[in-house]
C-alpha cells in the first residue's frame, strides 16, 4: 500500500527543481542546495534523505563508512563532507552497490570520484565537483541519521530531495505538503501561459492574466 509520504515523493518526482525553488521562495523556506550539481545533465532523482556527517580524520583514523547495506531502497544518500573539495567520500564501489540496491541517488556536500561508472550506469550523483583523491585517512564518519548541511541547506533524515539538471532541492518533511501544493499551482499557471501563447496571445498579456510575476513572491509580502 502506498503511504501519503510515498505519494509525496512521487509528486516531487514530477516537478522540476526550478518550480520547487519558486515554491520554496514563496513560502520563505531555504531549500536550494547551492552549487550542488549533477555529474551528468540527464540525472533525475527523488527520494527521502538518509544522512551521514563527516569530520576531519583523527589518529588513529576512523572509517569513511561501510553503511551502504543499511540504506533502504528508494532513499537518497546525503553525505555532508563539509564542502571539502580536496578529498572524496564516494567512488565506484559505492556507486555499483547503490545502483544494484535501488538507491535513488547520492548527494554530496563535497566531491566524488569514478564518475565514469555513475554516468555509464545512470546512477544519479550530485556533488560540488569531482576529483580522484581519496578521503581515507583524511575524513571519518561522525554520525548517521542526523541533520546535515548540503550547499547551505539543512537536510534532516526523511526530508524529500529532488535533483535534476539544474541541481538539488530539499523539501523539509514538516512543510512538504505545502511546498508541493504551491509548486503544483506554479506549474499549472506556467502551463496555462504556454498554452495561451501557443494560441496567439502576447506573452506579456498571458503573464499578466496568470499573475506570473507574483508566482514566487513570498506570501504576505
Amino acid at each position: 500500500m502506498t503511504t501519503p509520504q510515498d505519494a509525496n515523493v512521487a509528486r516531487a518526482a514530477k516537478l522540476d527543481t526550478a518550480t520547487l525553488s519558486d515554491a520554496l521562495d514563496k513560502l520563505g523556506i531555504a531549500g536550494q542546495c547551492y552549487k550542488i550539481k549533477p555529474r551528468d545533465g540527464g540525472f533525475r532523482m527523488a527520494g527521502r534523505a538518509w544522512t551521514l556527517l563527516y569530520g576531519p580524520s583523527g589518529k588513529p583514523s576512523g572509517t569513511v563508512g561501510d553503511y551502504i547495506d543499511d540504506v533502504p531502497p528508494g532513499s537518497v544518500i546525503v553525505l555532508d563532507n563539509g564542502g571539502r573539495e580536496n578529498a572524496t567520500v564516494w567512488g565506484d564501489i559505492l556507486t555499483e552497490i547503490a545502483h544494484r540496491r535501488g538507491i535513488a541517488g547520492t548527494v554530496i556536500d563535497g566531491i566524488c570520484r569514478d564518475t565514469h561508472l555513475c554516468t555509464s550506469l545512470g546512477y544519479p550523483v550530485f556533488s560540488k565537483d569531482h576529483w580522484m583523491r581519496t578521503g581515507k585517512d583524511r575524513v571519518q564518519v561522525e554520525a548517521t541519521g542526523v541533520p546535515v548541511n548540503i550547499g547551505d541547506a539543512r537536510v534532516a533524515p526523511g526530508d524529500i530531495l529532488k535533483g535534476d539538471a539544474d541541481g538539488v532541492i530539499v523539501i523539509p518533511k514538516e512543510h512538504e505538503e505545502e511546498v508541493l501544493r504551491v509548486a503544483e499551482s506554479i506549474e499549472e499557471a506556467e502551463e496555462r501561459i504556454r498554452q495561451a501563447v501557443r494560441g496567439g496571445m502576447r506573452l506579456d498579456e498571458a503573464r499578466k492574466q496568470m499573475k506570473y510575476h507574483q508566482l514566487q513572491t513570498r506570501e504576505g509580502a
